[in-house]
């Protein structure tokens, strides 16, 4: 069976979007390198307007995205090759493996189990790792928390294998919703999660939530804080990652008003901010 093999270049923070709108087009199997995406398609599959299409999703995104293509001759199942690349790791407090792998568990770590979909969420970004490292400093027992953009349901799993009594997680995927439901069963906190697809728009308690989670994009943070800041509840904690060092002002800026900043951790270009919301 004849593939073709695409190279795209593509910044690191606009990956996972670009992922998202490949896979609805039948690509096989997704690795990111750096500022690149390779990825996979039967030949037979694709044609002149779909690489139009892929043209006019990169024109969207900032940057000179362009594609390599090359032709191969496989039959592999190039999304098991994916998943090889995906490893067992230690985060903080947590253990985070695949079902496929069979490393053992740390005797003092908490396991996850994340079977991702796409590359998404499996703690392997740093706007991820950077969320987890915190979460221990942040979750109590019997907290309600709210995951906005919860990819592979990972930081609702983790809040909950925390002592937090429940999580709402949201996201906009389809993928995403049907991985984190999955996710949520393979971890046993599925009667502690409640999972639906839309944006902020979709939180229905106000001024309930102890703990709000958001690992988006700078600009979709900004333009939803309003519904998130209005789910969290005084004294509760806000955590953002997803986030640039570039980005550090104009979130703190929206944040000066009602919150404290409690930390700042970074990792390589990328931070997450944790914050407390005053208390009237």
């Amino acid at each position: 069976m004849k593939y073709l093999k695409l190279v795209i270049q593509i910044a690191d923070e606009y990956q996972e979007s670009l992922i998202a709108e490949l896979f609805d087009m039948d690509f096989d199997g997704f690795e990111q390198r750096d500022d690149q995406i390779i990825t996979y398609i039967q030949k037979e599959h694709f044609g002149i307007s779909d690489r139009e299409h892929i043209d006019m999703l990169l024109a969207a995104y900032p940057g000179d995205g362009f594609i390599e293509s090359e032709e191969v001759v496989a039959d592999q199942n190039w999304n098991q090759q994916w998943e090889e690349t995906i490893k067992a790791q230690t985060i903080g407090r947590f253990f985070i493996k695949p079902t496929w792998s069979q490393e053992v568990v740390p005797q003092d770590k908490i396991l996850l189990e994340i079977d991702p979909k796409m590359s998404f969420g499996t703690g392997y970004h740093e706007t991820t790792r950077l969320i987890l490292e915190l979460l221990p400093n942040v979750i109590s027992d019997d907290d309600f928390v709210i995951d906005a953009g919860t990819g592979t349901g990972i930081l609702s799993i983790a809040a909950i294998k925390l002592g937090a009594r429940h999580a709402f997680a949201f996201d906009i995927d389809e993928w995403s919703i049907s991985n984190t439901e999955e996710n949520i069963l393979l971890n046993n906190v599925n009667h502690h999660i409640k999972v639906e697809k839309g944006s902020s728009e979709v939180i229905s308690e106000k001024n309930t939530a102890d703990v709000v989670l958001a690992n988006i994009e700078r600009n979709t943070i900004l333009d939803i804080f309003s519904d998130l800041d209005a789910a969290l509840k005084e004294g509760g904690t806000l955590v953002l990652s997803g986030l640039l060092e570039k980005d550090k002002a104009s979130i703190k800026s929206v944040l000066k008003e009602k919150y404290q900043i409690i930390a700042i951790p970074q990792e390589n270009e990328w931070i997450a901010i944790q914050a407390k919301k005053a208390e009237s």
